[in-house]
């Protein structure tokens, strides 16, 4: 997963809203959102699935808790023993406190990484990339893609802001409507202008290749783009959009369940 804007309580609506493009090589075999047991979370989880390392980028589990992954982008980057695909489920198998210790005792087991736990009233955040053990997040809109959460990367600036627009109209009775007009957003394929691209050691063809919101590409590119709402009435929402190369579209999927009491 490669870009995510979240937002916590800025609509009475929806307290949490997340949007999420997923990058990856098209050739790494996976398997679409679905729900199934992870023995990790503990627990019955609706995920996409990495057939290769095992694990997910992004989960969502019955309460409408969502956890998701970035990696932290490197020029020479070094591979760790374990795979990231794990830190989603775990987040999702017990309290953040727990966690914390967790990955704090972990992190440098894994290849770099950013890990965001969330529910309708707060978040939290990890990077083994960053000098903090951990944040609590609580009202706003965040963006993070592959450095320290709300990097102001140009994409994630213009996704964010364009996530933070549309919520500010959205209402209860437009969940649908919310759902496409956030994937139609993160379909955005214009890319950055030079003089505002990062510089993180991949070189310029690279960075401006990996620079808008979405890749469109042969080999790489977004193969997934993820939305999940929960509103203030307790429905969980989530809707997936798979591509194929060259950003086209390959099959979706919906789901839609009201939260336990």
């Amino acid at each position: 997963m490669c870009l995510i804007v979240f937002s916590l309580r800025q609509n009475p609506d929806f307290p949490l809203v997340v949007a999420a493009n997923r990058d990856e090589f098209f050739q790494r075999p996976t398997a679409a959102m679905d729900w199934w047991n992870s023995e990790i979370a503990g627990r019955q989880v609706l995920a996409g699935r990495d057939l290769l390392s095992g694990g997910t980028w992004l989960a969502v589990d019955i309460d409408g808790r969502v956890s998701a992954v970035t990696n932290v982008r490197e020029a020479s980057p070094v591979a760790g023993p374990k795979s990231r695909g794990e830190l989603p489920l775990m987040a999702l198998a017990g309290e953040t406190g727990t966690l914390e210790s967790l990955v704090r005792e972990r992190g440098n087991q894994y290849s770099g990484f950013n890990l965001v736990s969330l529910n309708t009233r707060h978040g939290w955040y990890f990077s083994n990339h960053d000098v903090h053990h951990g944040r609590h997040v609580h009202r706003g809109t965040y963006g993070l893609s592959n450095h320290l959460l709300q990097t102001p990367w140009p994409k994630l600036l213009r996704l964010r802001n364009s996530v933070t627009g549309l919520l500010e109209s959205a209402g209860s009775g437009t969940t649908e409507a919310l759902h496409q007009n956030l994937i139609e957003r993160l379909y955005d394929t214009i890319p950055a202008p030079d003089h505002e691209l990062p510089d993180t050691g991949i070189g310029l063809e690279r960075e401006r290749f990996l620079s808008s919101p979405f890749i469109v590409g042969s080999e790489y590119g977004t193969r997934a783009t993820t939305v999940v709402t929960v509103s203030a009435s307790g429905e969980i929402r989530v809707t997936e959009q798979v591509w194929g190369p060259g950003g086209k579209k390959e099959g979706a999927g919906a789901f839609c369940w009201q939260r336990p009491a």
